[in-house]
Order: structure tokens, then C-alpha cells, then sequence
């Protein structure tokens, strides 16, 4: 056999190798986004009671309210009590199920649990999201920030296991899960929850324990100025929807098609070596001090015209 035989080998299996990888992509995305729509697992086979942190707005909100259109009763969890009473009373009155609330700040670092470990006391808790939402600048917006944040999962887990079934959903973010200048804490901590997702399933799994790890792209959230909703900018609604069909199909989820589609195109256009670029860094600043002028020159104009 020639050496240009031996390349033509090589390189045609090469070849059949790429398009197999494609091809289970490919089928894995069609089984996780749209065979899900129509072959959906029974959540409430986890348990009767869905305890959601952040549960009073944005995907926390829609959390709440799908796992209760699906038969679930629901624990919201948020430090607005006012809001709180007012997501639970839309619930009860919309889908019939029991909702319970607690209020309390995830600031409060870890006297906060105790509180919840009382209130959460004899309920059947087959689902956990944690959702908690803390806006650290006027840009971005971040899930489980906060010291000690997986004491939420130590206080279901234990009754899961002895139950042998349970669901746990964090949520990340598709945009940090790359290393991406000017935002190396969004990063940090986002990877941070994939890996600490990923880990806990494979330790728990076996015990009939699914720990599912959301990241998404933009979704329509008072954190995202409820930037209006369209094929990349999902409804937070819409979104939860589509990213509860896939428990059971995928660990990690990006949570529907659009933003699967959106991290796959990403991921060519926009490589780590451009991201992590001096070039790229030096225009992302600039873009961003441009922006803040632009909304004080705004704010300032305003001052003037009120006076």
C-alpha cells in the first residue's frame, strides 16, 4: 500500500468519525428539544411538593408556575413577602395546587437555614430549583452567587435518597461557561455550578437522584431589562417550558433549541483565542464606557428638563 493509500485510509476514516459525532449531535439534540415536546417525563413522579428559590420573578416565577401546571405543589422561596403571597395566590387560583412561602434574603448567609430546614419539615420534596437571582451590576445578573448557596440542596437531598428519587435543577449560564475577559466572576462562578452539577449527579444517580445543570443564553427577565422576546431572547415562560422537557434527556441543557443553536454557532464564530484577545477586550470596554456616557448624558438631560 502507497503512502498516499495509507492518507486516503486514514483520512476517510477520519471522516466517518466526524460525521458519527455529528450525527449523535445531531440526534441528541432532536431527542432533547423536540421528541421531548411530545414525550414528556411525569414530574410528579419525583414527588408531590417542587421547592423553588427566587420564585418571585422572572425564571424562578415560570419555575414555579410550570411545575405547578404539571401537577406539583409548590414552596416558593424570596425575601419579598408581598410578592411571595401575590405568586402564590396566582398559583392556587390558576392551576389548583397547595403552595407554601418563605421569606427570607440569601444575603443573610447561613442563619437563613434553619428557617427553611423548619418550613420545609414533613413535605414530601421531590424537586429542587435553585434559582436564587443577584444583580451585582447594572449588566449582569448572577444564579447561586452567595456563600454556602448549595446548603439548599444538603437540606432536600437526604429525604431524596432515602426515597430513591429526586430532581435538582441549577441554574448556570451558557455565556460564562467560557473563560471571557470583563466578566471573569460571571465565569468563575457559573462554571462552578456546571462542575458542581456534573459532580453531583455521578455521585447520586445511582441512588435515583437527577441533577440537571440549565444554562441559557438571554431569557426575558427584570435582570435582562425584560428585553423584548424573540427567537434568541426567550419568554421566561417559554423558556421553562421548553427546559422541563428535557429532564430525564440530558443532564445539561442549554433549555431549548434557540440557544443550543446559538452556543453551536458561537462556539465557530467566536473562538477562545479571539475572545481572550487584546483586540476584542479593548472593544468590549470601550462599547461599555460608551454606554454608560450615553446613559448619563440620558439621566442628566432628564434632571434638567424636570427642574
Amino acid at each position: 500500500m502507497s503512502f498516499s493509500d495509507v492518507l486516503t485510509v486514514v483520512g476517510g476514516f477520519t471522516l466517518a468519525l466526524y460525521l458519527l459525532k455529528l450525527s449523535w449531535r445531531c440526534w441528541c439534540g432532536f431527542r432533547q428539544f423536540v421528541l421531548s415536546e411530545f414525550w414528556r417525563v411525569d414530574v410528579r413522579t419525583y414527588g408531590q411538593w417542587a421547592v423553588v428559590t427566587g420564585a418571585t420573578s422572572g425564571i424562578g416565577k415560570a419555575y414555579a408556575s410550570e411545575l405547578a401546571a404539571r401537577g406539583l405543589d409548590v414552596v416558593l422561596v424570596s425575601r419579598s413577602d408581598d410578592k411571595l403571597q401575590m405568586v402564590a395566590k396566582e398559583i392556587e387560583q390558576q392551576y389548583g395546587r397547595k403552595t407554601r412561602t418563605i421569606q427570607v434574603d440569601f444575603n443573610n448567609g447561613q442563619s437563613i437555614y434553619p428557617v427553611i430546614a423548619e418550613e420545609l419539615q414533613g413535605l414530601e420534596i421531590g424537586i429542587l430549583v435553585n434559582n436564587v437571582g443577584m444583580l451585582y451590576s447594572d449588566h449582569f445578573a448572577y444564579f447561586l452567587e452567595i456563600p454556602d448557596s448549595e446548603q439548599m440542596t444538603r437540606l432536600v437531598l437526604p429525604c431524596m435518597i432515602e426515597r430513591e428519587r429526586g430532581l435538582i435543577i441549577n441554574m448556570s449560564s451558557e455565556v460564562g461557561v467560557r473563560p471571557q475577559p470583563l466578566l471573569s466572576l460571571y465565569c468563575a462562578t457559573k462554571i462552578f455550578v456546571i462542575y458542581f452539577s456534573q459532580c453531583l449527579h455521578a455521585e447520586y444517580k445511582s441512588k435515583g437522584i437527577t441533577v440537571q445543570c440549565v444554562a441559557p443564553f438571554m431569557v426575558s427577565t427584570n435582570m435582562t431589562k425584560n428585553r423584548t422576546s424573540n427567537y434568541l431572547v426567550r419568554s421566561a415562560s417559554g423558556f421553562v417550558r421548553e427546559a422541563l422537557n428535557t429532564v430525564g434527556r440530558s443532564s445539561y441543557t442549554s433549555g431549548s433549541l434557540s440557544h443550543a443553536l446559538q452556543n453551536i454557532a458561537l462556539t465557530v464564530l467566536l473562538p477562545d483565542w479571539f475572545r481572550m484577545s487584546t483586540f476584542l477586550i479593548r472593544k468590549l470596554r470601550n462599547k461599555a464606557e460608551a454606554d454608560q456616557y450615553d446613559k448619563t448624558v440620558c439621566r442628566e438631560t432628564l434632571d434638567a428638563k424636570e427642574d
